[in-house]
């Protein structure tokens, strides 16, 4: 009998291992005096933020564009996937911030003309707010940066304007900017008809992923752990292939994978565990 009554309590405490799982809320706001806003952001907890008294690293994990704050809510399963990853341990338990980038005006960049300098309101007031109000720890090694397509270049942009914040950075299928200043002109003119070319170069060099990676200083090229990931079938795949030749000739490290894929969810959900891995091996002092 008191055989029978350990494997009873043995099994239940098995499946509320199991059971146990993270918490996702996807309609938290902050107010924002840059963007003269209320900005939403998701956030996802692990399984044990609940009955914890520890801080835990955190991803900052950005969204595409025509999404917003629930992409990876949604479309991403980032509660099923982050659950799992934790629970096979892949990747350590993290918090997962998600910010909108996508209402009032898209982007993750400040805006050329200066009106709504949204980068500047992720440094100086979203990861300020999302640090302080939830048990997150704020050293350089235990904070991360990913994100798809649009979010993609919101991660080569903000870790390599700030390599002395994130530990990590993984692009998937991202926007690198246009490829060419005379692109980028094009692509300015229509919101400045009147744009002088020294404000488009001023522009192109701070917001194109590679020229930002052309420029980058000796003492930074080891500083941020790279991992770009971008499908062979993807129409953003020349961009993300140039980041990964100039990385080569500047010695910089970094991984790049190429899968069979598009520039679809299919593919991103497929991402997200190899990505929670990656940050996992900063958080854990690999």
């Amino acid at each position: 009998m008191k055989i029978f009554h350990f494997i009873i309590l043995f099994l239940l405490g098995v499946t509320s291992a199991f059971a146990q799982t993270g918490k996702v809320l996807d309609n938290l706001s902050l107010p924002s005096k840059l963007l003269k806003s209320e900005r939403k952001f998701a956030i996802y907890l692990p399984p044990d933020y609940a009955t914890s008294e520890r801080s835990y690293p955190v991803l900052y994990l950005l969204h595409g564009a025509g999404d917003n704050h629930t992409g990876w809510v949604q479309f991403g399963e980032v509660l099923n996937i982050t659950d799992k990853a934790i629970r096979d341990g892949i990747a350590t338990p993290m918090i997962i911030v998600m910010p909108d980038a996508d209402t009032g005006r898209r982007g993750y960049f400040n805006d050329v003309k200066g009106d709504w300098p949204y980068e500047d309101f992720f440094f100086q007031e979203l990861m300020p707010f999302v640090e302080k109000k939830y048990r997150i720890k704020t050293e350089k090694r235990y904070r991360a940066v990913a994100g798809l397509s649009m979010g993609g270049g919101g991660s080569f942009m903000y870790a390599l304007h700030h390599p002395e914040l994130f530990s990590s950075a993984c692009p998937l299928s991202a926007y690198t900017g246009p490829l060419t200043i005379e692109d980028a002109k094009k692509s300015l003119i229509r919101t400045v008809p009147n744009i002088q070319d020294s404000t488009v170069t001023n522009y192109y060099n701070r917001h194109n992923a590679l020229e930002m990676i052309n420029n980058i200083s000796d003492a930074n090229k080891k500083a941020v752990r790279w991992y770009i990931d971008c499908g062979d079938d993807d129409f953003l795949f020349e961009g993300n292939s140039l980041a990964h030749i100039a990385m080569r000739k500047k010695e910089i490290p970094h991984e790049f994978r190429v899968r069979d894929g598009a520039h679809n969810w299919t593919y991103w959900r497929e991402s997200l565990p190899d990505v929670l891995k990656f940050v996992s091996q900063a958080f854990h002092q690999y």
